[in-house]
Formats: C-alpha cells, structure tokens, sequence
C-alpha cells in the first residue's frame, strides 16, 4: 500500500489543481479526460494486439485508435445514409466497437494472449500522468483568451455549430444555404462526435478539442521515441542510462508540441542582443513571424506560410491540420509496431503462385488499418492523405527490402501490390466524402519562386543537419562494423528504430523541398502561390523532424562511436531546447498573465459576443434557444475574417452567402457569389416589395437578423418597412434597435 501512496497523492493533487485552475469548466474536462481513459482501455485487445511489441502496449495509442474506429464508423454510416447523426448514434456505434473488444478480450483470454501490458503500472501510470498535465495545461491557457472569434475561427466553430444542428453529413453550409459543405470537415467533425458523445456544449469543447489534441501532440511522439530508443540502446541501458529512453521520448514530445523553430532564436534572441551590443534599441518579437517568414522578411512577392503545432495550439484554430495531428502521429506509431514485428521474423521466401502467401501479404492488419486511416485523411485534411501514403509507402518499401532479402523482383512486386491495396482501400473507404465533394484542385504548377538559403537555413537548418548526421552516422557505424556494402545487406544491418528514423527523416526532407519546385494551383496563386503547399508539407515534415531529433539526438550520444557525432548532437540539443523558449514567448504574447489564476475567463467560446457585437448576441441567443433544424437565416455578408457572419458562425444556420474567399475557395464561381451578394443587397435595400418577396422565396428564407452589422453596411439604405411588411417580428432587443424577422410563407 505505501508504494501506492505517492502515485494516489499526485493524482488527487492533479485532480485538485484542475477544480481550482479550471474552475467550472473541470467538470467537461474530466468527462473528456476519463472518455479517453475509457475509450482507450476498452480498446486495448485490439491495440496490444497491433503494438504487441511495445512494452505499454500502445497504451496511449489506443486511445486514438478507440476514437478513430467509433468515430470514422458513425461517420461512414451517417454518410452512407444508414444512420442519423444524433447523440444515440454516437453511442449505439462505441457501444458495439466495445462489446466487440469485449468479445475479443475473451477470446484472447481463452489461448492465453495478453493484450494488456502487464508489469508496466509505472509506465502505464507515467504517461496517463503526463495526458493529464499536459491536456490540463493547455485548456488552462486557453481559457484566458477562449473566444472563437479572429482569424478563421468563426469558420471552425460555425462548422461544429452546423454538424451538431445537422442529423446528416455533409451538414449544410452555413455560408451557402443552397449546398452542403464543401471542405475537408473531418477535424470538426470528431470534435462533433465527442461533443454528442459527452453530451458537451460547443461553447466548451471548441477549445476542449484543440488542447485534447495538444495533449497527444506530446504524448504520442513521447511514447514511439522512448520505445524507438528502449530497442535501440537495450544493451546500453544500464545504471543512471535506463532513464534516456524517457528523456528521449520528452525531448520528442516537446519538439513536436511546444518548441518553436530557429526563427525565434535567431530574431528574438541573437539579433537582440548584437544590437544591444551596439548601443542600438533590440527588435521587439512577434511570435507568429516565426510562420510568416519567407516572403516577407524581406518583403517580397512571394508569401508563403510555414506553421508548427505549438503555433496552431496558441492561436486557437480548429482547423483540419490540427485535428488531424493526433490521427497522423498514430499513423506513424502504427507503421513502426508494423516494421518492428516483420523484422523480429526471418526472412520470408516467396514462391511465385502460392494463394497463401499473398494472402498473408494482402491480410497484414498494419497496413489494412493504415489503408483506411488513409483513406480518412481525405475528408480530415486532404493533403496528409497523399504526404502519408508516400511516408505509408516508404516504410512498406524499406521494409519489405529487408524481409525479402533484397530481391529486387520480389520487393517491387509485393511493395506495387500494397501499394495499389492500400490506394484501392482508401478509395474505397472515403467513397461517402469524394462522392459528395467538388475538388478544388486546379493542378501543379512549377515554382517561379524560391527561398533564400538563409532563410531555409533558419527555419530547417537545425533538423536538416542532425537528420543528415544521425544518417551518416548510421551508415558510417554499420560499414566500419564490416557490414556489406550492397544496399539489402546494409540495411539488413541496421537496427529497426534506426532505419525507421531513417524513412522519417528523409520524408521530412523531401517535404520541405518539394515547395523549391512545385506548388497545388490553387486561388492564392496571385503572390502566395507556394503558401498553401508549403503550409501543408512543412507542418508534416516538422512533426517527422522533431521525432528524428528526438530519438537520433540521444542515439548518437549514446550509441555513437566517433567523438564528433557526440559533440555536434549536445550541440544541436542545446540549440532546439533554445528553442522551447518559443512556448514561453508565444503563450504570453497571446494568452497573457497564464501566472495569475484570477484572470482566467473560462472555456466559452462564445463569451465574446457580450462585449464584441453586445447588440446582437441576445438575437444570437434567441435564435439557438428557439430555432430547429436548419433554416435559412439572412444576415448581411461580408469579408473573410471579418465580423461578418457572426450570426451564421455563433448559431450554425445557414444563410445565403458568408465569407466570400472562402465561398471562393470551396466552390470556384465567383459569377454565383456576385450574384448573391447583389442580391442581398437588395433583399436589405430594394423599395420594390414583390421583387424582395421572390428573392426570400428563391432563397427559402426563414428569418432575416436585422443587427450591427446590417446597419453598418446599408445604413440609411436600409428597407425596414418593406422587410417588415413580408413578415413578423419575433424578437426585438430591448436596449438596441436589433430584431429578427419570420418571414411570411
């Protein structure tokens, strides 16, 4: 019982710091902490089948994979037809994934196969620890600026406002009342089913989902990198050694979550200091100039944008990359249990025409779950759906070098065949999305642009080196060991965590090269052509790199044989733990005195509204309170990132037209988007009565907000008789002159 005392304390201790940081909100975070919990060990016959190598099983891990299978299920059948998308639903489906892991757990139980990993509570305990501070952490600080206003956030939050309204998927498009949703809505969506799943309120889980994804973002990286490191140096872990792999898996965790990038070190700490050198006043730091770099310091025609998770977690965004960030780091665990498992095998030998041996190669569980995870990418973020087949399709290719020992007929057949199964599957699986979505791809184009070499030294100098070293050092390591010289048998000889750090770095690289040369056509072409491209690529090849860092760093000082791999390695982990101090920066600049419990504000996204459209938020309110379904609600249109469309975003109803840039984006017609626009102008300005009738009816408006907004883009053009003689009052304000119309039917 006393060894037991501590851990009970620090988990009581824990639980008590979040009632006091978190206030009212603790209550929702404890529900999303312990779904996790739940979800992830209901999981586990499944998981610790998959991870059955790694000595917690893949414990962390399977709370993803628990969300990904309930989730991506109720998903399928809802887009198939099959099912409502409702709260019951949203049980009914994890309900039944359990019983089947339930069912699972029994058999495995009656031959003898433990999916749990036993003898491992401290583990276990360590890094449900770890969940916990970190998901605790970042709800705290978001909770000092949680408004879902600026940037794209009425974007993201109107997504999730629509699909909890919406029993079908796609939910209508709250910025064209005539379609459904036309982007890549699967990060909004799972925050969705949590939401149901939990019976949340949006209000909270907007900001409860990014810094749920947060946590992961630390602690998946954390766990590959300490069991990529307990594989590699098992033989040097001995004494004080044992404690590396967890420092290895930390300093992963950190660069994939919360480290910035040399930019911060650079701008915010050298240059500073040689200017105060010579007497001249330091540059104050912006933090997100670390994202907006190439193209505009200096200022050129070619603006392109390279984020970072740490940077995506501050501001607050509930985009598509960010939510796809705990699915895509499971993918990556998940390719590494694969390629651990093949070579704990012999080698296999083909014999051409055998149905056996294909089907043992078509039937692997790695790959048909990686295949489906592919596919799903298409409607959580397209882009990572191509970056990680092609990373998918490295790791099956070195691999399957080794275990058909290097023979170049058999390798290329099996690798085609997974390739084409894993292509067929993902295609298949997303059918319910592609069937539903108009692409918005325009082609490739050849790069006229490109960074200067300072520049990509800044941002990618730091891993490009150490990823470049940790190579040669492998290599250098396994040809003076004797090894020979032919490609198959030096990478026979070479260790599994190595060989996967290898395919992770070298996929980071080519990430951040393909930018030099090619970029996605897109609407940004006028002067950010790259931007998008770069965006999407970077923000992969930064998560590979930070894991490669994390894990090749401590191999190399560890297990490297020549002095200088260890010298620069301690040097490279001096410069990224310089470039941690980015957190720190960032968090303040943007969420404030953190220190101070006294100012948290709470989790409520839309709090704004009291003080930022005080004239309208008792509409707003009004409208959710009474309002059904999804009909059409007029409210003026206007700019992207604008205040505009706040009522569309706060509630999820739909209106005729919203942001027009991203209209743009997503439909391409900007002939139609005129049109709109126009006329709502004049369905706000016309005198001609029958004309404002016939453009209600084209339109199937139900209600029309008359609000801040209105008044200041029509002003005195504004036709509040007319608009009041086709329909009835239904909610007036009583200090400001807003009210909503229903219109006559």
């Amino acid at each position: 019982m006393k060894k037991w005392a501590p851990r009970v304390l620090l988990a009581a201790a824990l639980a008590g710091l979040s009632a006091f940081l978190l206030k009212g909100d603790v209550w929702t975070f404890w529900t999303w902490w312990l779904l996790a919990f739940l979800m992830g060990m209901v999981a586990m016959p499944v998981t610790g089948r998959l991870f059955a190598r790694f000595e917690d099983k893949g414990w962390m891990f399977s709370k993803v994979l628990a969300i990904t299978v309930t989730g991506f299920l109720t998903w399928f059948l809802v887009t198939a037809k099959i099912l409502p998308f409702t709260a019951a639903t949203c049980i009914g489906v994890s309900v039944v994934c359990a019983v089947g892991c339930g069912v699972l757990y029994h058999f495995q139980g009656k031959n003898g196969i433990d999916c749990f990993p036993s003898g491992k509570v401290n583990l276990i305990y360590g890094e449900e620890i770890l969940f916990f501070i970190f998901f605790l952490m970042w709800t705290y600080f978001a909770g000092f600026r949680p408004q879902a206003y600026g940037t794209e956030k009425f974007m993201d939050y109107g997504f999730m406002e629509a699909m909890m309204r919406s029993t079908t998927l796609p939910a209508r498009d709250l910025w064209y009342s005539e379609g459904t949703i036309n982007y890549y809505y699967g990060g909004q969506y799972f925050a969705v089913f949590l939401t149901k799943l939990t019976g949340s309120k949006v209000e909270l889980t907007y900001n409860l989902m990014r810094t749920f994804v947060a946590a992961f973002a630390f602690v998946l990286p954390f766990s590959l990198v300490r069991q990529m490191s307990v594989d590699r140096l098992k033989g040097s872990l001995t004494g004080k050694k044992r404690c590396l792999p967890a420092v290895a898996g930390i300093i992963a965790g950190i660069s994939v979550s919360i480290a910035g990038n040399m930019h911060y070190v650079v701008y915010s700490k050298i240059i500073p200091w040689l200017q105060k050198l010579q007497g001249k006043e330091a540059d104050s730091y912006w933090f997100p100039d670390a994202t907006r770099y190439i193209g505009y310091n200096p200022d050129v025609p070619d603006k392109t944008i390279h984020e970072f998770p740490c940077y995506s977690f501050v501001l607050g965004d509930l985009h598509a990359h960010v939510v796809n960030v705990m699915f895509v780091l499971f993918l990556v665990g998940l390719l590494y249990a694969w390629m651990r498992s093949v070579r704990m095998r012999e080698a296999v030998i083909m014999k051409p025409g055998r149905k056996q041996f294909w089907k043992k190669q078509l039937l692997i569980p790695h790959i048909l779950l990686a295949a489906v995870m592919i596919g799903m990418f298409r409607f959580t973020n397209f882009w990572d759906f191509i970056i990680y087949f092609v990373v998918t399709g490295g790791v099956v290719l070195f691999t399957n070098i080794v275990q058909f020992d290097g023979k170049v007929k058999r390798v290329l057949a099996v690798t085609a065949v997974q390739a084409v199964e894993i292509i067929v599957i993902s295609y298949v699986v997303s059918l319910p999305f592609t069937l539903q979505f108009d692409s918005m791809f325009k082609g490739v184009g050849i790069a006229q642009n490109h960074s200067m070499i300072h520049q990509l030294l800044i941002l990618w100098g730091l891993p490009v080196v150490l990823t470049v070293l940790l190579i040669i050092c492998i290599i250098w390591e396994k040809l003076r060991g004797g090894a020979n010289r032919s490609l198959y048998k030096l990478m026979k000889a070479i260790s599994v965590p190595d060989l996967f750090a290898i395919v992770m770095g070298l996929c980071a690289i080519g990430l951040i090269v393909i930018p030099e040369l090619v970029y996605v056509r897109d609407i940004y072409e006028n002067g950010n052509a790259r931007a998008n491209t770069m965006f999407k690529l970077t923000y992969q090849a930064y998560m590979l790199f930070g894991m490669t860092m994390g894990y090749g760093i401590f191999r190399m000082l560890v297990a490297a044989r020549k002095k200088v791999f260890k010298v620069v390695s301690v040097i490279g982990l001096v410069l990224l733990c310089w470039t941690f101090g980015y957190f720190g920066n960032s968090v303040y600049a943007w969420f404030g005195k953190v220190w101070e419990p006294s100012e948290y504000k709470g989790l409520n996204a839309a709090s704004f509204l009291e003080n930022d459209f005080a004239e309208d938020v008792a509409g707003i309110k009004w409208l959710k309170k009474n309002v059904k379904g999804a009909p059409v609600v007029l409210e003026a249109n206007g700019d992207s990132y604008s205040g505009y469309e706040r009522v569309s975003a706060m509630t999820g109803l739909p209106t005729v037209l919203g942001w027009y840039v991203h209209e743009w984006l997503w439909r391409d017609d900007t002939a139609d988007l005129n049109e709109k626009s126009a006329d709502i102008e004049s369905i706000y300005t016309s005198l001609d009565e029958e004309y404002v009738k016939e453009l209600l009816e084209e339109y199937d408006v139900s209600y029309i907000f008359v609000g801040s907004k209105e008044r200041e883009k029509y002003g005195e053009t504004l036709n509040e008789d007319v608009l009041k003689s086709l329909g009835e009052v239904v909610f007036q304000d009583e200090v400001y002159s807003t009210y909503i119309l229903k219109v006559n039917k």
